[in-house]
């Protein structure tokens, strides 16, 4: 698989590999009010369009696809019709380069609009726009300035925002959400941004 293509799923839901890297460990603790033993729950309404454009990527549990993502990973989503988004994914490498893959989500859940199936069509097992969901909203902050995302399982997991450095209560606030949806934030790494932060440190600790 070509560097590119690593970077595949790197703000959405995990490849099988993934699941058996990371399903575990990230439930392993429960924290706040989620119920584990259910699906990770979606917001109740997503205004689709409101939510297009560029979204950058400030914490994010681990997957083996981006690991070529050195810093500032953002998604770009542009409205195509009532059903599908178009996606650009981007980051910034070890090297200096640039990596990117687009693709498409379609939203499987016309009630809240927050539950899509993410696809590429370069690669394998993930090239359909009709699928399973894996990319859950799970909180949009009421400004649309920021997000938490996921899938079913919690396999996967994605702080994204508006801009690119957030205050330090924003961090407190973010911390406090990612734990209410039943993540371990200490499994949950901050990613590096221009403008924000440098480090890569687990959520638990900021």
């Amino acid at each position: 698989m070509s560097v590119a293509k690593k970077l595949t799923a790197g703000l959405f839901a995990a490849t099988a590999a993934a699941a058996v890297v990371t399903a575990a460990p990230a439930a392993a603790q429960p924290i706040g009010s989620a119920d584990l033993w259910q699906p990770l729950a979606p917001i109740p309404s997503l205004d689709v369009a409101r939510y297009g454009g560029t979204w950058y990527q400030l914490a994010a549990v681990p997957q083996p696809f981006n690991l070529d993502c050195a810093r500032d990973t953002r998604a770009t989503y542009g409205v195509l019709d009532a059903s599908n988004v178009s996606v650009n994914n981007t980051c910034t490498t070890w090297s200096g380069g640039t990596n990117g893959i687009v693709g498409n989500a379609r939203v499987n859940d016309p009630v809240t609009n927050a539950q899509l199936h993410v696809s590429f069509p370069s690669v394998p097992f993930q090239n359909s726009p009709d699928g399973p969901t894996n990319y859950v909203v799970t909180y949009l902050a009421d400004d649309y300035s920021w997000a938490f995302v996921g899938d079913p399982a919690r396999v996967s997991g994605f702080v994204l925002s508006r801009t690119p450095a957030v205050s330090a209560e924003g961090w407190q606030q973010i911390r406090s959400v990612v734990e209410s949806r039943g993540y371990n934030s200490c499994l949950v790494l901050t990613s590096p941004t221009t403008g924000g932060r440098s480090d890569i440190a687990p959520l638990c600790t900021v």
